[in-house]
């Protein structure tokens, strides 16, 4: 699958993620902004990256700003996001 059109998910509310996919040619690029980067920005990234594979997304860029989100916020932001794009 591929993201057609830009789509986002999410607010900018404590304890939530907003994302934007955009259409892209060149792997998964995420551009992150969080509150708690330095900690769990890797943790972010792969729990992005892993849900957007196991969608069938391979190829799309990724904005997402952070507030605070647990992994389930986070899978449930990209799932609706990616449903929006396609």
């Amino acid at each position: 699958m591929t993201i057609n059109k830009p789509s986002k998910a999410g607010t900018l509310e404590s304890n939530d993620i907003y994302v934007m996919l955009m259409p892209g040619e060149n792997g998964i690029d995420i551009d992150l902004e969080s509150i708690v980067e330095k900690q769990f920005g890797e943790d972010i990234r792969r729990v992005i990256i892993e849900k957007l594979q196991e969608m069938g997304i391979s190829s799309v860029i990724v904005k997402a700003q952070d507030k605070g989100a647990l992994d389930y916020t986070i899978k449930s932001r990209i799932e609706a996001a990616v449903a929006r794009g396609l």
